[in-house]
């Protein structure tokens, strides 16, 4: 009998720690121009000081913002493999090209198989296998996109960026609306903030803007170009909606992609100036809210 007990316990410890083992990460992924050091997810030098809060076990997922989508999407897939997989999930937030990114990733590599990590990783971004087994795609309970690049920018069609740049040429509208099935999140949400602070020299990015990308990619809406979408406030132009609605006028929203911030008030621009700021301080604030 005191030998039952004794399992029984055992087992029971044993459980008790496998739960302990069990963590949340909050998982940032830069845009273009990158900053931070690949591979380093203590590095967050794209966003702002690595010391404001920005929800639980924040890593910074970092690719060089300058290369090809392809080129670089194997750094996030070390990330979500290191902390998203096994007992781990993660809430991830991305800014402008990293919308692309994520996309992409899910898109084409949601339903692979992957080994199962144990959130430990060496200087290359890259954990150990856990317990040698392998599970189907990502442990991700939601993604908050700030500035989503996801449909291109027009900014990028016009030569405004530099057109060398590999991921230039991704970001083209065209480009970056066949590059994968938008439509293909394997069921995560995507939580879309419209930035719409814009300037004269963003003219060409049609409706509402935050002077890099258009109100059609920030707020998720599908087709094989941009379309022009602003404010309620603006009488000459269609509204964006709010939620998974269609838009006035009747373009729709990519599936599993819902507008819950639209920038009526026009308060907010594209870049984070190495402080949190513009349309990703709106982000991150709902991170820290809900990122637990």
């Amino acid at each position: 009998m005191k030998q039952l007990f004794l399992s029984v316990v055992l087992l029971s410890l044993t459980a008790v720690s496998g739960l302990a083992s069990a963590e949340n990460y909050t998982l940032w992924i830069n845009g273009r121009t990158g900053g931070g050091v690949v591979g380093n997810y203590n590095s967050f030098t794209y966003w702002g000081p690595s010391t404001t809060a920005a929800g639980v076990n924040k890593k910074s997922v970092n690719w060089d913002g300058y290369n090809s989508i392809s080129s670089q999407n194997s750094k996030i897939r070390d990330a979500l493999d290191c902390f998203c997989t096994g007992s781990n999930w993660c809430y991830v937030a991305t800014h402008s090209a990293g919308d692309l990114m994520l996309g992409y990733t899910l898109a084409n590599y949601g339903g692979s198989s992957r080994m199962k990590k144990n959130a430990v990783a060496n200087s290359s971004g890259q954990c150990g296998n856990s317990d040698g087994t392998a599970q189907v795609g990502w442990n991700i309970k939601w993604v908050r996109t700030a500035s989503g690049a996801g449909g291109g920018s027009e900014l990028s069609d016009a030569g405004s960026w530099a057109v060398s740049e590999p991921l230039v040429k991704d970001l083209k509208t065209s480009t970056a609306r066949a590059m994968y099935n938008h439509n293909e999140t394997r069921n995560v949400w995507f939580y879309m903030y419209a930035g719409a602070k814009g300037t004269i020299y963003s003219g060409i990015l049609p409706g509402q803007d935050d002077e890099a990308v258009a109100y059609h990619s920030t707020g998720g809406t599908a087709g094989s170009s941009g379309t022009s979408l602003c404010n309620p406030s603006d009488w000459f132009c269609n509204d964006l909606t709010m939620g998974t609605a269609a838009n006035e006028g009747g373009s729709v929203k990519w599936a599993y992609h819902s507008v819950v911030f639209r920038d009526d008030a026009e308060a907010y621009n594209h870049y984070a100036n190495g402080n949190w700021q513009g349309i990703i301080s709106v982000v991150r604030a709902a991170v820290v809210a809900n990122a637990l």
